[in-house]
């Protein structure tokens, strides 16, 4: 994965909203009625490009195609795979269960009418045989790509964990939860490496490891949970086997939705075993008001050398956009308790698009708050760049530098003495406003990208 050794790269968790249309087709089709599949075409091609102008356009580093063919991040998989039928019934979270009236509130907004917790079941042995959905996902992704007057830093592809499979599309199959996800990383694996091949990042999404302790594992104790954790990541670790590490990045939350969450496994609980996943980054939650006080832990359970760290800077449950001074706050929070400034992306929480139809953030204020996290890397860039910043040029020098700071003590970096009252001072300075360039964009041929996709 890129790292930048001069300023502070920007990224996403990966979906982004989806036109009423698309929104529309996916779910007739996930529900099995007959559509336009050359209309769902034209309209797939034309999303994907406007997500990639939108992106560009907000200064996104990182990009991707925002999931725009998927009806779900996790709810795809039974599209693309065999061995799924009838329908999962997922427990209802422990925090909705907790608070009805605000169970009640989410019925209400009636947001989607995708499969979130009826999901097709495993009624077969699981079998992955026709990759022609993931082909023709990136061959349409270079294709508008390629039409773009500018370049992402880098482009990124999403896939679903096995463990997020295995909780979400249920087991009726096999004679033990642990068989079943080894069976989906092993057919999983496909899909990972033929991303991998097509010169993406690949992100592999994995709430399970996080959000399943109030879902599935609700009734399981804690260490009970961290065992099937351990299991899960041993399942992702198999299906990753064939791609280096650092061409892998792994994205943990807690729910995408705005509710209590206040049974959450708190990030301590769990880290030490993120840890052990065969992965070059992780991208976890850190601007909500329940997680956002967690960059602590990383004092307590240091990142891995191996590892850079994607904390989410802006909140996806929320249409509050978060002003780049808050953003920057947040980046050098994290930078400070890390101590190496090139290990760490700015990301958002979790994705603003995770199933058709279940948007809580109107797309303009998703634009605006890609925007924010720019902008805020910006100003952070300045800070740990610029004058009264971490002047440093190795990491071993800006671990003594941001030592030195927690303590309040002066540390000599090579050319001026640099203390925590005059990194504050410098901050205080005003930042020249940057003007993002318009990103123009060509219309999809669509016609051409079916046929590259052939």
């Amino acid at each position: 994965m890129k790292k930048s050794d001069t300023r502070i790269l920007t990224t996403h968790a990966g979906s982004l909203p989806r036109n009423q249309v698309l929104t529309d087709l996916l779910i007739r089709q996930e529900q099995g009625e007959a559509i336009n599949l050359a209309q769902l075409e034209r309209t797939t091609a034309d999303a994907v490009q406007h997500v990639i102008h939108k992106q560009l356009e907000a200064g996104v580093d990182i990009g991707n195609d925002g999931e725009q063919p998927r009806i779900g991040f996790q709810t795809y998989v039974p599209q693309r795979m065999r061995g799924f039928g009838g329908e999962s019934k997922r427990p209802t979270p422990q925090d909705m269960r907790e608070f009805p009236d605000f169970m009640a509130i989410m019925q209400k907004r009636q947001m989607s009418r995708a499969k979130v917790f009826n999901a097709p079941q495993a009624v077969a042995e699981v079998q992955y045989e026709d990759l022609s959905g993931v082909q023709n996902e990136c061959t349409l992704f270079r294709y508008c790509l390629d039409q773009a007057s500018q370049p992402f830093t880098e482009p990124f592809m999403t896939a679903a964990s096995p463990g997020i499979i295995c909780t979400t599309m249920l087991n009726a199959y096999y004679d033990s939860h642990e068989r079943y996800v080894f069976a989906v990383a092993e057919q999983m694996r496909k899909e990972y490496e033929y991303i991998h091949s097509q010169g993406f990042a690949l992100q592999l999404d994995a709430p399970d490891l996080a959000m399943e302790r109030t879902f599935l594992f609700q009734d399981n104790s804690i260490q009970e949970f961290r065992k099937i954790v351990e299991m899960h990541i041993a399942a992702m670790n198999h299906a990753l086997q064939n791609i280096p590490r650092d061409r892998v990045r792994l994205h943990v939350c807690w729910g995408n939705y705005d509710g209590p969450h206040n049974h959450d496994v708190p990030l301590a609980d769990i880290l030490p075993i993120l840890y052990r996943a065969k992965v070059g980054a992780l991208s976890l939650e850190m601007s909500n008001p329940r997680h956002q006080h967690e960059y602590k832990v990383f004092k307590r359970y240091k990142l891995p050398a191996s590892m850079m760290l994607i904390p989410g800077v802006i909140d996806s449950t929320t249409n509050y956009i978060e002003p780049a001074e808050v953003v920057a706050d947040r980046i050098c929070q994290v930078v400070d308790v890390i101590g190496d400034r090139s290990r760490v992306i700015a990301g958002s929480d979790c994705g603003f698009g995770t199933f058709a139809g279940w948007e809580m953030v109107a797309e303009g204020v998703v634009w605006e708050k890609l925007k924010a996290c720019s902008a805020g890397a910006q100003l952070a860039t300045q800070r740990l760049w610029g004058k009264g910043g971490l002047k440093a040029t190795s990491a071993r020098k800006q671990k003594k530098v941001v030592a030195k700071r927690q303590t309040g003590k002066t540390v000599k970096t090579g050319r001026k003495v640099a203390t925590k009252k005059t990194a504050a001072k410098t901050t205080r300075k005003p930042v020249k406003k940057v003007v993002m360039k318009k990103v123009a964009t060509k219309k999809v041929s669509t016609r051409k990208a079916s046929r590259r996709g052939r």
